[in-house]
């Protein structure tokens, strides 16, 4: 008999078409579900009779309640390496392997540039105007040439960042805390003296750093106070490093004049929640990943996973 696979979350109906499942659909029923799990009852329900579950990056937490209420689960994949809502304890308790992907840094870096070109030059605004036959023109775009990038975090994505601003002209300086000027040099970039310092003199500030306890809520309402009201906030990472209620209200009291933000802390976002209708806000529903050759990859390389474990030789094991 065959086993029974759900590939969840897959909002682009995209899984099954972006990569080549014929490896396995010998052996394996697979079955999509384009729509939110949102709770561990709903996760129950839908997921009680699959033996394999495909889950998409962190969106679906996996806590010792879903794997108590999903007996017939065996394998639990998840796309990219790291994942910080499974319960992985829990997972081996219960007989679950669990696996991931690689996963490309290139998506969420152009994503912070096409959110910071959109800011900076009123993108939505103004295409918006043009096509409800508003003003022609009605916004002063920012530069960039010339002015401040400040990253929050120069690992993989701040470092290729870091490059492009470059590029535009832009003088970038970084910090977290533990960014070395041996790391600074290697992308070109100026060492901040320290985070505050960083948000007093840029005029576009970024955000790249992984989510821990030590950068939880790291920029709250007195770090935004400290940046300029012309500067503009990005935040493509973790909704959790940004203080949500202070960037509301800072967006709403106009004392920054923009941000770009693609994470949240709920999500999908609720319908009528302030993000979705906030001033000053360019805001995308966490597409940082989300670009067919990524998505080629995960799924490409969940269909490996499943025929290795189908074979007795799991791969990509994380936890």
């Amino acid at each position: 008999m065959k086993l029974r696979c759900a590939v969840i979350e897959d909002f682009q109906s995209a899984a099954t078409t972006v990569a080549d499942w014929s490896p396995v659909t010998a052996d394996v029923d697979v079955v999509t579900f384009t729509g939110h799990l949102g709770s561990v009852d709903e996760v129950a329900d839908a997921l009680a009779e699959f033996d394999i579950v495909v889950t998409l990056r962190e969106r679906v937490p996996f806590p010792a309640e879903a794997f108590a209420r999903l007996p017939r689960l065996r394998l639990l994949i998840a796309s990219g390496m790291r994942n910080s809502v499974i319960d992985f304890a829990a997972a081996e308790r219960h007989g679950v392997t669990v696996c991931g992907t690689a996963s490309s840094s290139t998506p969420p870096v152009e994503l912070t540039w096409a959110l910071l070109l959109g800011l900076a030059r009123s993108i939505v605004p103004e295409a918006n105007g043009l096509r409800g036959n508003g003003p022609w023109q009605s916004t002063l775009g920012a530069d960039l040439h010339g002015r401040t990038l400040g990253l929050l975090g120069l690992g993989k994505i701040g470092g290729r960042v870091a490059e492009v601003g470059r590029a535009f002209g832009m003088e970038v300086v970084a910090w977290s805390q533990n960014l070395t000027e041996e790391r600074t040099r290697e992308v070109g970039t100026a060492l901040a003296g320290s985070k505050e310092e960083l948000l007093e003199s840029a005029d576009f500030v970024s955000v790249h750093l992984a989510l821990s306890d030590r950068t939880r809520g790291l920029i709250g309402a007195a770090e935004l106070a400290r940046m300029r009201p012309t500067a503009y906030l990005v935040n493509t990472s973790r909704a959790a490093i940004v203080d949500q209620h202070a960037l509301l209200a800072a967006l709403h009291a106009g004392t920054i004049a923009g941000a770009g933000i693609d994470v949240f802390d709920v999500e999908p976002l609720p319908p009528g929640h302030p993000m979705r209708t906030a001033p000053r806000l360019l805001a995308t529903p966490h597409l940082g990943y989300v670009s067919r050759a990524n998505y080629a990859t995960y799924y490409g390389q969940a269909v490996e996973n499943i025929r290795a474990f189908l074979d007795g030789e799991p791969v990509r094991r994380i936890g």
